[in-house]
């Protein structure tokens, strides 16, 4: 572990039931909560492998499983295929802004009809106004929304973390009666151009789990950096054969 963390305290959990794989449990390991947690200690910690939630950095750590890959876009490698130059050609009339917005009803209208529309038989359903603030904020964190505008209608909010060399793409919810426009697609395009207009190196994208239909659809990014046996491989599509077994 980077020695700039090595002195930090970090709790397991005990056995839960697996959110992404049927019939599998699941241990996550947080950084102790107590820790005055900063953008230095964040920024070291995603180097390996960790995630926000909320007020929380934490890492899948489970017995016998490491489907959970770390994952992300060295966005200088990027180049848009066919199927994303579409969804950018569908959505050239869609405006789309950097803001500091959080205590926003129109943000958290737009999150609470996603959830119900989306997400019913999950644990966030159904939601509350503190609900969304501590499951996507921090107040160490520098988050930014990347928000997306049709005729002047909030139509999605990407939930950014802004750190020194990348960003980190926390969670990003749309309205799901524009289901044609494929705005999580589109969200994902914008924050790699943000990447790149800042100059920045890397785009965070959380877990590729290749067994499960809600976190496969990463490796469509590739070529993506993978991490696995505490470093950081580059795998270009088609090559995710060389992973090691789970």
């Amino acid at each position: 572990m980077n020695e700039k963390v090595i002195d930090k305290q970090f709790f397991l959990t005990p056995a839960h039931p697996c959110s992404y794989l049927e019939k599998r449990s699941a241990n996550t390991l947080f950084l102790d909560p107590h820790d005055v947690h900063s953008p230095d200690t964040y920024e070291n910690l995603t180097t390996l492998g960790f995630r926000r939630s909320g007020e929380h950095l934490y890492r899948p750590h489970c017995t016998g499983c490491s489907a959970c890959i770390p994952a992300r876009i060295p966005v200088a490698a990027f180049s848009a295929n066919r199927r994303f130059q579409r969804v950018v050609k569908k959505n050239l009339d869609v405006h789309t802004r950097v803001e500091n917005r959080r205590d926003d009803f129109e943000i958290y209208n737009l999150y609470e009809k996603y959830i119900a529309l989306r997400h019913q038989d999950g644990d966030m359903y159904p939601t509350n106004i503190e609900q969304f603030r501590s499951f996507l904020f921090a107040n160490w964190s520098e988050t930014k929304l990347i928000t997306s505008y049709l005729e002047g209608r909030l139509i999605a909010v990407a939930v950014t973390d802004f750190q020194s060399n990348a960003l980190s793409a926390i969670y990003t919810f749309f309205d799901p009666e524009l289901q044609t426009r494929s705005l999580g697609v589109h969200s994902i395009l914008k924050q790699i151009d943000y990447c790149k207009s800042l100059k920045l190196q890397y785009l965070y994208l959380g877990y590729w789990i290749r067994d499960s239909a809600k976190m496969d659809y990463k490796i469509d990014y590739a070529p993506l950096e993978l991490y696995q046996q505490s470093s950081w491989k580059l795998y270009r599509k088609g090559e995710t054969h060389l992973l090691s077994p789970r």
